[in-house]
């Protein structure tokens, strides 16, 4: 099968298109013919080694973790789903490929994309996940940094469903964007508390940083202290006393296929960017550098 892999630690360019061998089923697994791949910035990290005492890595690998296709082959004990189901969910294997193995899929609404399928696993895992280390619910005002991205895409449309208000940063062109998702957007960088204590006169009750671009310091100005400040992307979030919040380990089968019906009737919106498998490193690349709007997505077949 056809596959993107990396033989070595380093950029974009590292990763290459090869032939290797379609992997096997074990107990409790099913083969996905990949149809689309998520790309996440977690990708991009693990591939310049900067998370090697995390995620340790054996070459040649193949990157990506999550997925939309069909199923192609179960492993001993899957009852779950069956062969030719369209599913979506976590890959076991690396999704920048044309077969990959999971444990954890879903089925996919049929008027559901194949891009806005493989867009939904981590980002609504993350966004579900944090506003409920937050504890926001209706009638609050939570600050989100770098919000026009995947996982901000929908982080702003759960928490304004719970009633919160969001103020949501991002550069200036995605202005525009964050106030068709519902939320009161502004620019980061130099100013940033000034503005946002304009917006909000009576203070923001959480901050979801997931930009991890320097902004926790003034979060902690914005909040008076540490508490309800969760970042995703921030690693020197510990030695400000701020909360690190890694991946949970994907939502329950049940609770992913919740939100991809809610996705395909349109109560979700996702906004997704496609490249071929074939320019994985053009879209990794453009990942690197930051401001995506919405999610990156390689489409496979």
């Amino acid at each position: 099968m056809k596959a993107i892999i990396l033989d070595e630690f380093g950029g974009p360019d590292v990763l290459h298109e090869a032939d290797v061998e379609v992997p096997q089923p074990g107990p409790g697994q099913v083969r996905v013919r990949v149809k689309a791949a998520g790309l996440n910035a977690l990708d991009g990290k693990k591939r310049t080694g900067a998370l090697e005492a995390i995620f340790p890595t054996t070459f040649p690998a193949i990157p990506g973790g999550e997925l939309a296709g069909v199923v192609d082959a179960l492993g001993e004990g899957v009852s779950d789903v069956q062969v030719g189901d369209e599913v979506l969910g976590w890959a076991d294997t690396g999704s920048y490929a044309e077969y990959a193995l999971a444990t954890a899929v879903a089925r996919k609404p049929a008027d559901l994309s194949w891009q806005d399928a493989a867009a939904l696993p981590v980002a609504t895992e993350t966004a579900e996940r944090v506003l409920d280390q937050l504890d926001v619910t209706a009638g609050e005002t939570v600050l989100m940094h770098g919000a026009s991205g995947a996982v901000g895409t929908v982080a702003v449309q759960l928490a304004t469903a719970r009633g919160a208000r969001v103020i949501a940063t991002a550069g200036p062109s995605n202005q525009d964007y964050l106030t068709s998702l519902g939320a009161t957007p502004t620019t980061y960088g130099e100013g940033l508390v000034e503005r946002v204590r304009t917006l909000a006169p009576d203070g923001v009750d959480a901050v979801f940083d997931l930009a991890g671009k320097g902004a926790l310091p003034d979060s902690i100005t914005l909040r008076g202290g540490t508490e309800r400040i969760v970042t995703i992307a921030d690693f020197s979030a510990g030695q400000l006393g701020v909360t690190f919040s890694p991946g949970g380990g994907g939502h329950p089968a049940e609770r992913l296929a919740a939100v991809a019906q809610d996705a395909a009737a349109g109560k979700l919106t996702t906004t997704v960017t496609s490249y071929p498998l074939a320019k994985a490193a053009e879209a990794q690349r453009a990942s690197d550098a930051g401001h995506v709007r919405g999610k990156l997505v390689l489409a496979v077949d």
